[in-house]
């Protein structure tokens, strides 16, 4: 096909950025705002060799899944990809997604994938999930400052202080931060000229604690007449902690490098089961508490620990699952990268009256092989061991490296927490290589209304 052909096509799949898939006599077709089950009419808007890129014209038929989508922007938002398509649609889309991924990057043969694939986890509501959200800020036509998210593959900002995924208290406390810009004339960052103060606000609200945190992230070192914006923020209830983050670089990365406390304290504190922890700005923590505590108790649950094991916890962040893993292990070792999360675990720990977990910086495929090389050189060549080690990598997945320490470690489990099917199954692929079977998997929907979806993993040495 070539660009302005137009074609019926019926839709069988969505892609990784929420596309629905289609074919015109064969060939590939991409189609934004499509969903699985349209009969639609669409326009070639790009064409390549083996696939293409279409505009949805029109649905002749529409989907027994295509819902009205609760928010009203969530066709151009960039947000939610699959608002349109019904929540049972959804999670049968993303188990499939992972049992896709298994069977044809992973090798996983279809039967063994039915014996240890378990019914994926949904959300009873899954709207106002979210316990943290980024909004940039721009400025309108008129001039005035608004805020909201980024339109799909864009940088364009759409207004809108009411997104159906936060919590209700965004809305109050985005009205309040524009209105402030607006009397004393402050201005949004632009992208484009690097001027401009106000970039982002970062919001965070604790589930159980209802604390709430507020960070602004400025294109400069202080913000004017903020005992202003203070007064007014800190009528909210719940308020607790509000913090500035300096970052005056030409980049797409959201925060600076530190903040600074304007009032109250510089974190949060919320829970995930009886564990408490402390959140910071530039903390890591799952962004959906009610689905994490499902994950982490089956990380626990897949762990099956007894009370003499040792753990390593790697790409452990603020010690969320190591924490909960403290709980039944003799000893947990977390590893990560970022120094303020590892300060955030240990400080965790210490609220929690946890003894039993040690916690180093750096980057798990460099600390584990450096762990293992030196205790069998301080041991005689007899091999470092543990007894269950749980990986939890950002979406690249593992490092070969790291995953060939797994192996020479030998554990008896291995847990595997991803937050992307692709790299979940290359990784797994080499572990069962090495005398790993895979016992238990499950999908756990973090992320309503997105295509993306966790995934947790059971291994066992053979």
């Amino acid at each position: 096909m070539q660009k302005n052909d137009t074609a019926v096509i019926d839709i069988t799949d969505i892609g990784a950025g929420g596309e629905g898939i289609g074919k015109a006599d064969g060939y590939t077709l991409f189609v934004k705002d499509a969903v699985i089950g349209d009969k639609a009419e669409v326009k070639v808007i790009k064409a390549k060799k083996n696939y293409g890129y279409a505009r949805l014209m029109q649905v002749l038929e529409p989907s027994p899944y295509r819902v009205e989508p609760k928010c009203r922007f969530a066709r151009q938002c960039g947000g939610c990809q699959i608002q349109e398509m019904s929540y049972d649609r959804q999670l049968v889309f993303k188990e499939q997604k992972v049992r896709g991924n298994l069977e044809r990057i992973g090798g996983f043969a279809p039967e063994l994938i039915d014996q240890a694939m378990e019914p994926v986890i949904g959300m009873e509501n899954p709207f106002g999930y979210r316990n943290k959200a980024q909004f940039p800020f721009g400025t309108d036509k008129e001039g005035n400052p608004v805020t909201g998210f980024y339109a799909g593959r864009t940088h364009d900002i759409i207004a809108n202080t009411d997104c159906a995924l936060g919590v209700p208290v965004n809305k109050d406390i985005l009205e309040i931060i524009l209105a402030f810009m607006k009397k004393y004339k402050i201005l949004s960052y632009d992208e484009k000229t690097g001027k401009g103060l106000i970039r982002h606000a970062l919001i965070r609200y604790g589930f159980t604690t209802k604390e709430i945190m507020v960070c602004l992230v400025i294109n400069g070192t202080e913000i004017p007449h903020a005992d202003d914006l203070i007064k007014a923020l800190t009528k909210i209830p719940g308020m607790t902690s509000i913090t500035v983050s300096v970052n005056t670089r030409r980049t797409n990365v959201i925060m600076g490098d530190s903040y600074e406390v304007l009032w109250g304290q510089g974190y949060i504190t919320d829970y995930i089961g009886k564990i408490r922890y402390q959140i910071s700005p530039l903390s890591f923590y799952q962004v959906n508490p009610v689905q994490t505590e499902k994950l982490y108790s089956l990380a626990l649950e897949y762990a099956d620990l007894k009370g003499n094991e040792t753990v390593w916890d790697l790409y452990c962040g603020i010690g969320t699952i190591s924490l909960f893993l403290a709980q039944r292990a003799e000893k947990v070792y977390g590893v990560e990268i970022i120094p303020q999360a590892i300060h955030n675990a240990r400080e965790n720990a210490q609220i929690n009256g946890i003894e039993n977990a040690e916690f180093f910086t750096g980057k798990a495929e460099e600390v584990l092989p450096g762990y293992y090389e030196e205790y069998t050189r301080k041991h005689d060549g007899q091999a470092a061991r543990a007894d269950v080690i749980v990986v939890d990598p950002p979406r690249k997945g593992c490092d070969e490296v790291l995953l060939d320490t797994i192996v020479k470690m030998a554990p008896e489990k291995v847990v595997y927490v991803s937050c992307d099917p692709a790299t979940l199954a290359r990784d797994l692929k080499i572990l069962c290589g090495n005398g790993y079977e895979l016992k238990r998997v499950r999908a756990v929907d973090q992320f309503p209304m997105t295509v993306h979806c966790e995934t947790i993993c059971k291994l066992v040495r053979k």
